[in-house]
């Protein structure tokens, strides 16, 4: 049982903000003594707990002068920061906001050395981009993950859409990716609403130390309300479109799916592009046909057009013949 208490404890204090006794005693459901005292248990196993006095006070988890004891050597501790790093900034499918917690966790408690040779791996790699979508600094992610995390207000410079440059105060609540980008959800004090940022777009990030007053967003969860502020000021596509091919997992993650027959089924779906929407649907590599938008069977004849002339060795349109 202490053990478990024990585990517990470290998995509050592994949250990036300062944890009163009281509300420890609370979530654990003991006395402040017996916190006081799974405190120097977990510095006696060589976790960098902190304390500090008065009404504000209470314990954090700190970089220490040496890695806790996670199982982990110093060359693990390098390899696990830079492949997370890794998987922030190129995101695998449903691993991508775990990617950058776990992050922000092992940063909070990585030693100075240590930092510093991720570091400078950091500055001596050149990643290949991205085929997809903007490049977006794991750092900054991290960043702003532990500021929502630690509740902490944040001020820093976007570039909107059309180039022009501003400085927010913001009040960050959730990261979401969507499609191919990330997203900062959170409350802008300037405008006094919610506002979505793409976090590709974001500069000069700052931690002004202040703590966050909690809101309550209006909508049903940070990932549905982004969606929806996503459809509505975007220019969007919805595809209507039948599908030779049985209903798979693959299919059904592109969008609705209804059932026709055996074989056959109706996919609609969304995308900011027509390009986008062509490459997913010949990728699924079956035979379909277009019913909405026709914006897109204009688009899919061209494309046909441009790849029947490649493959032929055709000359394009404008092409001048050879003197």
């Amino acid at each position: 049982m202490a053990d478990s208490r024990l585990l517990n404890l470290l998995s509050l204090l592994q949250t990036p903000r300062e944890w009163p006794g009281g509300e420890l005693a609370e979530r654990l459901g003991v006395s402040r003594r017996t916190v006081r005292r799974d405190v120097e248990r977990l510095r006696d196993l060589g976790y960098p707990v902190e304390a500090t006095m008065g009404a504000a006070g209470g314990y954090r988890l700190v970089a220490g002068t040496a890695m806790p004891p996670l199982l982990l050597d110093d060359e693990e501790a390098v390899a696990i920061t830079v492949g997370l790093s890794t998987a922030a900034r190129h995101p695998v499918q449903g691993i991508e906001e775990a990617s950058v917690r776990a992050l922000a966790k092992l940063e909070q408690v990585l030693p100075a050395r240590l930092r510093h040779r991720v570091r400078s791996l950091g500055g001596a790699t050149v990643p290949m981009p991205a085929l997809e979508g903007p490049q977006v600094d794991p750092g900054r992610l991290t960043a702003l993950a532990v500021a929502a995390a630690g509740k902490e207000r944040v001020r820093f410079a976007y570039r909107a859409n059309d180039g022009a440059t501003s400085r927010r105060l913001v009040d960050p609540h959730r990261l979401v990716v969507a499609g191919r980008r990330w997203y900062l959800l959170g409350h802008d004090l300037d405008r006094d609403d919610w506002r979505i940022f793409r976090i590709d777009r974001i500069d000069e990030l700052r931690p002004t130390g202040a703590r966050i007053v909690p809101r309550e967003l209006p909508a049903g969860g940070a990932a549905a309300y982004v969606a929806d502020q996503l459809y509505s000021l975007a220019s969007t596509y919805e595809a209507v479109v039948t599908l030779h091919a049985p209903i798979t997992e693959p299919i059904r993650a592109l969008g609705e799916v209804t059932p026709i027959g055996e074989r056959v089924c109706r996919l609609r779906m969304h995308a900011d592009t027509l390009d986008w929407l062509a490459f997913r649907l010949t990728a699924i590599g079956c035979e379909f046909e277009v019913h909405e938008p026709p914006e897109l069977t204009e688009h899919l004849r061209e494309l046909a057009a441009r790849l029947t002339r490649a493959a032929t060795g055709t000359p394009a349109p404008s092409d001048s013949p050879p003197a």
